[in-house]
């Protein structure tokens, strides 16, 4: 099993814009559950520490193989998820690794 986790920080001059901001991303990712083959699991959550180096989202996945992992990054549903959200992120951070 191959876990993908990715954090972000997205745009907005204010906190009520960043909180609808991280909202939008949390709603367009969820809505890949059961849509993807090879995606066993999708989490998705937003930041309520507010200190300031923590990210607004945190997306965690769980793929049953590196190649489910490769084929999601290009799904059609998932590259329409990242067009819809283009421009909201300032910031982005990966983390793939082996799980068993």
């Amino acid at each position: 099993m191959i876990k993908h986790v990715v954090m972000w920080n997205v745009q907005g001059a204010t906190a009520e814009a960043r909180a609808h901001n991280a909202q939008r991303i949390k709603l367009a990712f969820e809505g890949l559950r059961e849509r993807i083959p090879g995606l066993l699991r999708l989490e998705i959550g937003l930041d309520e520490s507010r200190v300031d180096y923590a990210c607004d989202a945190v997306l965690v996945t769980e793929f049953e193989s590196r190649q489910a992992l490769a084929d999601y990054a290009l799904h059609p549903e998932h590259t329409r998820v990242r067009q819809e959200l283009d421009g909201l992120r300032t910031a982005r951070h990966q983390v793939d690794f082996e799980s068993l």
